[in-house]
């Protein structure tokens, strides 16, 4: 049963407008066959709206980097580019946070909005597979661990632990999606010390060819190097891509509570990564459910429905204000349109396994077709530094990567620790080739710094320029260079949770 709780006095009327309503939209949801998990709605103060989107989480470890997010966020709604009506959090049960300042109207469209959420988190395969692994009371765990780092704050001071914190927060969406949350160690290398070749063994040219002058001491300095091998295999064994586990498993000095941070920040990663990657297809789905359970609900009186659709219209609309254009996707725009299409011509059931089977990646690929794009009137825009725009292209691939692009391994440039010295110093690498994209060379020495400085260690980083010229980055000698001072740009962003 959704439970709606009131934990301010000025929400009180309106949540009890909205109690007249709410239990029916979910019987109706249930009967269209929406399927999820109890869903647990509170209004809060705007204040409160604003911290949970720029946090991530109600509750989460403290930072200054999250103090920039919220001034930029307050000066984007002061500027009326933002309107938060609403933030959910898929789990079992579901949690919803809806603004006090709403209306009746809104808060009945959101309750619909987010049964829609929650029908799509309990069918959708990447949110249950990350779900599964990072638990499903995300709330309550990431509230332990804030706790767990005010400890820390008491303990080590707040120097020591912000620093943890700018190198793991710099890095949160540097993990491997592929694999486990929970993952071993590294297996030790089989076999490494019984590969060497007996001499009896060897064929007449090799018995020859060891005899050679000089070759003795080559060959003994070669078993050598493979019995220190044996003893210390190589790390990583492959390019490794999740920096964070990576960093809390081999970091050289880390004590517990350090290690105990980054995979804290780690884990909360795995937990935003499906939403982060279903953006598109889990706005559209919430919007066409909205938008359907508004249109059903004939116990709505016509004033509060009228409303609702209104605000509904605002949401989806494609651009913001009086214009009539804009030069940005509004995923809540282009999922709505592209599910109405699937539904109209391939059925709900189609469309269920679609929301079951597929990313944006592959919803987008497989699913936006050339008439819906002309329909919708999308292009490919470049800007040139003397502020010109240009329309580039209406070729519907370049669309649809041009609509991908941002979302590509989670938004973050791939980066991958390729080997840790018998030294400890660290040498990562940016596959730009891959990327498709250069570095922010200046950005990519602040990020450099926060990790030397808990690596403890010298670390390299080789990449390229925004012109693709190759570079190598360099911390200091000692592995402990200073952080520079807190910038927004010092840390890449967290995918944030289901709003609007």
């Amino acid at each position: 049963m959704t439970r709606h709780d009131a934990q301010h006095h000025g929400g009180t009327a309106n949540l009890a407008g909205l109690d007249a309503y709410a239990p029916r939209i979910e019987a109706l949801a249930r009967k269209l066959g929406l399927e999820f998990a109890p869903v647990e709605f509170e209004l809060v103060p705007d204040s409160f709206m604003a911290e949970i989107a720029i946090y991530g989480l109600p509750v989460r470890m403290r930072h200054w980097s999250f103090g920039v997010r919220y001034i930029h966020q307050l000066v984007h709604q002061k500027m009326g580019n933002s309107h938060m009506f609403e933030v959910m959090f898929p789990g079992d049960p579901c949690h919803a946070y809806m603004a006090e300042h709403n209306s009746v109207a809104e808060n009945t469209l959101v309750t619909a909005h987010v049964l829609g959420h929650a029908d799509f988190a309990s069918r959708n395969a990447l949110f249950l597979r990350f779900g599964d692994m990072a638990g499903q009371h995300i709330l309550e765990q990431s509230a332990a661990r804030a706790q767990r780092l005010e400890l820390a704050l008491q303990r080590h001071g707040q120097e020591q632990v912000e620093a943890v914190l700018d190198a793991a927060l710099a890095l949160e969406q540097h993990v491997d999606v592929h694999a486990e949350l929970h993952r071993p160690p590294y297996a030790a290398p089989a076999g490494v010390a019984g590969t060497q070749t007996r001499p009896g063994a060897e064929d007449p040219f090799a018995q020859r060819y060891r005899r050679l002058p000089g070759e003795a001491a080559a060959l003994a300095a070669h078993e050598a190097a493979r019995a220190r091998l044996a003893q210390r295999p190589l790390l990583p064994p492959q390019p490794e891509y999740d920096l964070l586990w990576f960093i809390a498993q081999h970091g050289p000095e880390l004590a517990d509570w350090e290690r105990d941070i980054f995979l804290a920040v780690r884990e909360e990663s795995f937990y935003f990564y499906p939403v982060y990657a279903c953006q598109i297809m889990n706005e559209g789905w919430a919007s066409y459910w909205h938008a359907r359970l508004l249109r059903e609900a004939d116990f709505l009186p016509p004033a509060l429905y009228l409303s609702a659709i209104k605000s509904h219209s605002d949401v989806v609309r494609p651009y913001a204000g009086e214009h009539q254009q804009a030069l940005a996707v509004n995923p809540y725009h282009l999922g709505f349109c592209m599910w109405e299409h699937i539904i109209e011509r391939e059925g709900l059931a189609r469309a269920r396994q679609i929301c079951r089977d597929d990313d944006d990646c592959s919803f987008i690929r497989n699913y936006l077709d050339g008439e819906l794009a002309e329909r919708l009137g999308l292009f490919v825009h470049e800007s040139h530094r003397d502020g010109e725009t240009r329309l580039a292209s209406r070729d519907l691939p370049a669309i649809r990567e041009a609509i991908l692009a941002p979302k590509y391994n989670y938004g973050a440039p791939c980066i991958a620790v390729t080997l840790l010295n018998d030294d400890g110093s660290l040498v990562l690498r940016h596959d730009h080739q891959r990327d498709g994209r250069g570095l922010d060379l200046e950005r990519a020495e602040r990020v450099l710094a926060y990790i030397a400085r808990i690596w403890r260690r010298p670390v390299t980083l080789h990449t390229a320029d925004f012109r693709g010229t190759p570079r190598v980055l360099r911390s200091k000698a000692d592995g402990v260079p200073e952080p520079p001072a807190p910038t927004a740009s010092a840390t890449t962003p967290t995918a944030p949770p289901v709003q609007r």
